[in-house]
C-alpha cells in the first residue's frame, strides 16, 4: 500500500484524528494473533505503554495477502503478522490485531486515538504520512505491478491508456497515487479484495497493485487461468510499521531492534521465504 507522490495525502488528517476516538469503537474488529506471556500492566511490557495491558495492539487492513490474511482457521496471519510478533515476544505480550479502514491507518488517526500501539499494513513510508505517522526502520522493499485479464496486449501504464483500458486501484493507496500522477483516472475499490472482484467482473481490465499480493493471487489457479501481470512499475517503495507522532520511545527501538536482529540471524529471512517462497532480494 505502497508512495505517494502528492502533497495533497497529508488531506485533513489532523481533522479525522480528532473525531477518530469517537468512531472507531464502531469500525473495527478484533482477533489475537500470535502467543506470548501476558504481562500484568500496560508499562510492564518491557517498559513500554500500550493501549491494553499484556497485549500488543495492531491495527491492520484485511485482507491483503501474504501480508495479512485470514486463514482457513479464521485467524489473522501473514509476513506483517510475524514481523510484529518480534517485537509483541520481546516485549512479553501477546499480538492483538484490529481490523479498520486503511484511510484511518494512513491518516494516523488510529495510533492517536489510541485504537492500536502500532499499524502494520504493508504501508509505505512517505513524507506525506510521517507528518502524522512515526514509522519504524523499514522492513520490506516494496514496488507496484499490473494486473490484467489476458489478451488485453497491453504491457505499460501507457498502453493501459493508449488502448482506452478500464483501470483499477485501491482507495487510499500509494499505488493509486502513482497511476494518477502517470495522467490516469482510475476506479477506486474499498480494499484489494474488492479489487480484484473488479477485475473478475469485468468491471475493469487492468488494475494496480502491490507485486507480492499479484504475485500471491497469481498462485490460484483460477486467477492465474484467465489473467496476467502484464508489467511492474518500480516506484522505489519501503514499508514501515507505524505508531502515533509522539511515539512510545521503548516501543519504537523493540520495533527497530527486532527488526535488525532479525536480518542479522537469519530470522527475518526464514519468515520472508515462509511467505514469498523467495528470499530477500530474489522478489519480482
Amino acid at each position: 500500500m505502497a508512495l505517494s507522490l502528492r502533497g495533497r495525502r497529508g488531506y485533513a488528517a489532523g481533522a479525522l484524528a480528532l473525531t477518530a476516538a469517537l468512531v472507531l469503537t464502531a469500525c473495527g474488529s478484533e482477533s489475537g494473533s500470535s502467543s506470548g506471556t501476558t504481562s500484568a500492566s500496560a508499562s510492564a511490557a518491557g517498559g513500554a505503554q500500550l493501549v491494553q495491558p499484556g497485549k500488543l495492539t495492531v491495527c491492520t487492513n484485511i485482507p491483503y495477502e501474504p501480508f495479512q490474511f485470514k486463514d482457513d482457521t479464521g485467524k489473522i496471519v501473514g509476513f506483517d503478522v510475524d514481523i510484529v510478533d518480534l517485537a509483541a515476544k520481546k516485549l512479553g505480550v501477546e499480538q492483538n490485531i484490529v481490523d479498520i479502514d486503511f484511510a484511518v491507518i494512513k491518516s494516523g488517526a488510529a495510533m492517536a486515538a489510541k485504537k492500536c500501539d502500532v499499524a502494520a499494513a504493508g504501508m509505505t513510508i512517505t513524507p506525506e504520512r510521517q507528518q502524522n505517522i512515526t514509522f519504524s526502520d523499514p522492513y520490506f522493499d516494496a514496488t507496484q505491478a499490473l494486473l490484467a485479464k489476458k489478451g488485453t496486449g497491453a504491457t505499460s501504464l501507457e498502453d493501459v491508456k493508449a488502448k482506452g483500458l478500464k483501470l483499477g486501484a485501491q482507495a487510499s493507496t500509494t499505488g493509486l497515487d502513482y497511476v494518477k500522477t502517470h495522467g490516469h483516472n482510475p476506479t477506486e475499490y474499498a480494499d484489494s479484495s474488492k479489487e480484484l472482484l473488479a477485475l473478475q467482473a469485468g468491471q475493469a481490465d487492468v488494475i494496480v497493485q502491490d507485486l507480492p499480493v499479484v504475485l500471491t493471487w497469481l498462485k490460484k489457479p483460477e486467477i492465474a487461468a484467465k489473467f496476467e501481470m502484464i508489467a511492474s512499475l518500480d516506484t522505489g517503495e519501503q514499508y514501515g510499521i507505524g505508531l502515533k507522532k509522539d511515539a512510545d520511545p521503548v516501543l519504537l527501538k523493540t520495533i527497530n531492534e527486532e527488526i535488525a536482529k532479525a536480518k542479522q540471524d537469519g530470522t527475518y529471512e526464514k519468515i520472508f521465504v515462509k511467505w514469498f517462497d523467495k528470499k530477500p532480494g530474489e522478489l519480482s
